[in-house]
């Protein structure tokens, strides 16, 4: 039986055990809106031997690729998902081979390996609920949609044998509201910070809004202006471009949702 989704207050009370489940159970939907309070998280998974390039790579990019924890070679759960398990536990997962999109599953057991390395990596959905708390709406959440991500002309320092584009998301935010939006923002420096880009998305290699590479087209408001922010799918784009043996991520939009809160990533 396919799941429904919760209508919008349910699943932004949602602990995130229980959203977990509803994921584990086969429910496969953008997250944005759910358990409104906890932070959500980007993945990037690597054989062993890739490891030290992806946290090289982390290092060198801390504004796209922000870690929030590591699971070791083979582990499945650490305190971001106290009883949960990183290969069930997000509503879908993208799985690469040779840079190649081969499987986009909503279960990762059969792809599993002992050797896998998990990279738990801040996502810009946490600094969501203090956007709206101060009055400023978040379209994709509003219209039940995906939020619209591009690959930007901007360059990710390269590291070991990755390398690739700045991955960004993009959110319309009204001009009078601009200003509010970079300021709190800014405050959670964990979870990608400050936008990098405000204003003319040719500025930074994006010719067409209407035709993102991740996610769904975004919906303009009249007034509203597009601003830019550092995403965590930068490391998927890497491997694209780089082409490893095998590597796994969430698929766009469909996050892990951990037992961390907000309030953890943001500073004063």
């Amino acid at each position: 039986m396919k799941l429904e989704q919760p209508e919008r207050s349910t699943r932004a009370g949602l602990t995130p055990k229980e959203a977990r489940e509803l994921f584990r159970a086969g429910l496969s939907v953008p997250t944005a809106g759910y358990s409104a309070g906890y932070a959500q998280a980007n993945l990037i998974i690597v054989p062993k031997d890739l490891a030290f390039d992806v946290l090289l790579f982390a290092q060198r990019n801390p504004k796209s690729c922000p870690i929030l924890g590591v699971l070791e070679a083979g582990q499945t759960s650490n305190e971001l998902l106290v009883d949960g398990d990183i290969r069930t536990d997000l509503p879908k997962y993208t799985v690469y081979e040779n840079g190649e999109k081969i499987a986009e599953p909503t279960d990762l057991t059969e792809y599993w390996r002992d050797d896998l390395v998990t990279f738990i990596v801040g996502c810009s959905f946490t600094f969501e609920a203090a956007l709206i708390e101060n009055g400023i709406s978040i379209a994709h959440i509003d219209h039940g949609t995906n939020v619209p991500m591009y690959k930007s002309s901007i360059r990710s320092a390269s590291a070991g044998s990755l390398t690739g584009p700045m991955v960004v998301s993009m959110r319309p935010i009204p001009a009078a509201q601009v200003a509010d939006a970079v300021r709190i923002t800014s405050r959670y420096p964990a979870v990608h910070g400050a936008p990098v880009h405000v204003g003319n998305p040719e500025e930074i290699g994006i010719t067409d809004l209407g035709k993102p590479d991740f996610g769904d087209a975004p919906l303009m408001p009249d007034g509203a202006i597009p601003v830019f922010w550092a995403c965590g799918v930068s490391p998927q784009a890497a491997v694209m471009e780089s082409r490893p043996t095998l590597a796994i991520g969430h698929a766009p939009g469909h996050m892990l949702i951990t037992d961390a809160r907000d309030s953890q990533y943001q500073v004063p």
